[in-house]
């Protein structure tokens, strides 16, 4: 199993690029920079973070479909990929409904939207004049002059993973990924994900085994459990509030339960929700607690077909030592 870290650029980004380096020195393989228009543009952030680096994977994790056209998302990462040797990855997902509600956008068709964003941004970075004319999506002769890896020098063909959750979302990306972003922390949710990556896979004529499937999880380490606890509950307590009824089902927690978080998460209670939040429920929703209980979640999680853990907020209530000490089960796992 690969191991990648994502970032929030809620930080000056040259602080990033610092926790970057760091986890490039400690095995990690991946850093997923998150695409929210209330933090820095996150493509001038990978940007910096190729200048600071020599090895690591560097992508959006994830770019929605409503913010960006195709050909501007196609744009953008073609150009961190120059600037990174061809070490650019691509994560597209359906984006968030606060998002939406916050910018005025309708957020229309998200199936529709992710699948053939995936593709035209495929097409676009071949650097041919391409004609798209999808049911979200209308191209007519677009082309990335500088796509041509003739002309960088870059081989533009850069894996394109789709943030899914949904059954439908799920069977899509099975068809459409080169890898999976899907936003889980629990072997259940694994298992039952798969049933409908391979669905999509078959009616593709894909071989599952060549799809990526990322965890991308809320994960909190520290040598005092208590503390890694305390870090995680505010992310495990938004995750619940935002999670869908068959989701939590799976998991036994109640709608009253989630009701009972999303009023507190409403009145600014972050304290109220560590009692709220059970050591369980938070367990259901992020990998917590000290070397030993991460390294043994870290492979349940690859027997239920993990290939990528994605180490996600808040990683603890100390960076630097998480990043130490995820390092650490990488270079035992």
């Amino acid at each position: 199993m690969k191991f990648g870290i994502e970032f929030v650029p809620n930080e000056p980004v040259f602080k990033i690029a610092a926790y970057t380096k760091m986890a490039e020195d400690r095995g990690f393989e991946y850093a997923w920079i998150t695409d929210h228009y209330n933090n820095r543009e996150v493509y001038s952030t990978i940007s910096v973070l190729a200048l600071s680096t020599n090895k690591i994977k560097l992508g959006a994790g994830v770019t929605n479909p409503y913010t960006r056209s195709p050909v501007v998302t196609a744009a953008s990462i073609a150009s961190v990929n120059e600037i990174a040797g061809g070490r650019a990855i691509l994560g597209i997902g359906p984006g968030d409904k606060m998002t939406f509600e916050a910018l005025g956008l309708s957020g229309e068709k998200p199936l529709s939207a992710v699948k053939e964003t995936a593709e035209a941004v495929r097409e676009l970075l071949t650097g041919k004049k391409i004609t798209y004319d999808g049911n979200t999506i209308q191209l007519k002769n677009a082309k990335l002059d500088f796509a041509d890896p003739k002309k960088t020098g870059v081989n533009m063909n850069l894996p394109i993973y789709i943030g899914a959750q949904g059954p439908k979302m799920l069977e899509m990306a099975g068809a459409v990924g080169d890898g999976i972003l899907i936003n889980g922390s629990h072997p259940d949710d694994f298992k039952a994900a798969a049933i409908q990556i391979q669905k999509g896979a078959a009616a593709a004529n894909r071989d599952v085994k060549d799809i990526d499937i990322a965890a991308y999880t809320c994960f909190s380490i520290d040598a005092d459990a208590e503390k890694a606890y305390a870090s995680a509950k505010p992310v495990t307590a938004f995750i619940i509030a935002g999670a869908s009824g068959a989701l939590l089902e799976r998991h036994g927690i109640s709608e009253e339960n989630k009701t009972e978080i999303a009023g507190a998460i409403s009145k600014g209670d972050f304290k109220g929700l560590n009692t709220i939040i059970t050591d369980d429920m938070a367990d259901r929703f992020a990998v917590i607690g000290d070397f030993d209980k991460c390294m043994k979640k870290a492979k349940e999680l690859e027997r239920a077909g993990v290939t990528q853990l994605v180490a996600g907020s808040p990683l603890g209530p100390n960076k630097e030592k998480s990043i130490q000490l995820i390092g650490q089960i990488i270079s035992e796992f």
